[in-house]
């Protein structure tokens, strides 16, 4: 969800905390939104950047995920073909195949 606003009309879990040194065109003690200000929104921990006008919420970027220094995602992969053909014909892994593609496809892993 995203939302625009200034001010006091901001929710206060998007009210990030700006320091005084860093304020500029200030109004009743609240600091305007600029592009790529990051927040951490209290109710969940998610974090929230404003991007465009708008605060993009619980929204990461980046090229990889890696856990103890080991990539787990990455960029998205080429679309995988479901089984066809062949001289024998298994329905029940190829149901699993095409379950195992529509849930990499839905997760953006793969490109349909």
């Amino acid at each position: 969800m995203n939302w625009l606003f200034g001010r006091k009309a901001a929710p206060d879990v998007l009210r990030p905390f700006v320091p005084a040194w860093l304020r500029t065109g200030e109004e009743e003690g609240f600091s305007r939104s600029f592009d790529g200000l990051a927040a951490v929104v209290r109710t969940n921990g998610s974090t929230s950047v404003y991007r465009n006008g708008a605060w993009e919420i619980g929204k990461l970027r980046g090229s990889e995920v890696a856990i103890d220094g080991v990539k787990v995602v990455g960029a998205q992969q080429a679309a995988i073909a479901a089984p066809a053909g062949g001289s024998t014909v298994d329905a029940q892994a190829r149901t699993a195949v095409a379950g195992i593609l529509t849930a990499l496809r839905a997760h953006g892993l793969i490109l349909s």
